[in-house]
């Protein structure tokens, strides 16, 4: 997986992509960041990136011609063909884009290439979004400085599910939302701290009752945290007739 990154902030990327997994996945070839400063891209003495907004109002907009022309570089895209043909999915991190989730991010591992734009100031000139962006993504409804985070977030979550990036090659099935749910609990040594001790049935050594029950918990615990998850997950018989007692007992206790 390639991830092509263009930003004006390039130094915001390389302690974190130096670090853990993603290091381990880069050094072994599984996956690629290339860091593009969009400043690099001007052709003014003072690398002007941003200027003010037509119509007035607060804020820098940040301009046009220097984010096509690095993402055009990088890309080998011709600015005179109409239309343009990316060769992989160009995106542009910002509030106003579709929620980033667990199913966005298994479908953007499919691609081979992902080129992401990051915002700065008030916003970016709407003609990159009309003729160059071909995909919009918000990590959440709130605001940040830039869209380094976001893309940060975007290739870590992405990268996870390359194979052979997480040492465990089963390691992004049982995450949280990775099968729709919140994921169960987890223990480890030691069996008893403080007097809190591991269930029993993780020291059991049956491991068909404790896969029951870590999907047991996964349900109890989007029930009670993300009931929302509930209607959309892929769910048999006996595990919605499980959540149906577990809502019936609540609903008694209340009454109670």
């Amino acid at each position: 997986m390639q991830f092509e990154v263009f930003t004006l902030l390039p130094e915001v990327f390389p302690p974190y992509l130096e670090s853990s997994i993603l290091q381990r996945a880069r050094q072994r070839g599984l996956v690629s960041v290339n860091v593009h400063n969009i400043r690099d891209y001007t052709h003014d003495k003072h690398h002007m990136t941003d200027d003010t907004p037509y119509g007035g109002g607060g804020g820098m907009v940040m301009k046009p011609e220097p984010v096509f022309e690095a993402v055009e570089t990088a890309l080998g895209l011709d600015p005179h063909q109409t239309p343009k043909k990316p060769a992989c999915p160009v995106i542009m991190l910002t509030p106003q884009g579709r929620v980033f989730s667990q199913t966005v991010a298994d479908e953007l591992s499919r691609y081979e290439k992902i080129a992401l734009i990051c915002g700065r100031y008030e916003g970016m000139d709407e003609r990159i979004r009309e003729h160059l962006v071909t995909d919009e993504i918000s990590i959440g409804d709130y605001v940040l400085t830039g869209g380094e985070l976001p893309a940060l977030i975007l290739i870590d979550a992405v990268s996870r599910l390359i194979p052979g990036v997480l040492g465990d090659p089963e390691g992004a099935i049982d995450d949280s939302h990775a099968t729709g749910l919140l994921e169960y609990p987890h223990y480890t040594r030691p069996p008893d701290f403080r007097g809190w001790k591991v269930p029993d049935i993780l020291l059991s050594g049956d491991h068909g009752k404790v896969e029951q029950w870590r999907r047991e918990q996964s349900l109890l615990r989007t029930l009670a945290r993300r009931p929302d998850l509930i209607e959309n997950a892929t769910l048999t018989e006996r595990e919605r007739k499980f959540l149906n007692e577990q809502k019936n007992q609540v609903s008694k206790g209340d009454a109670e």
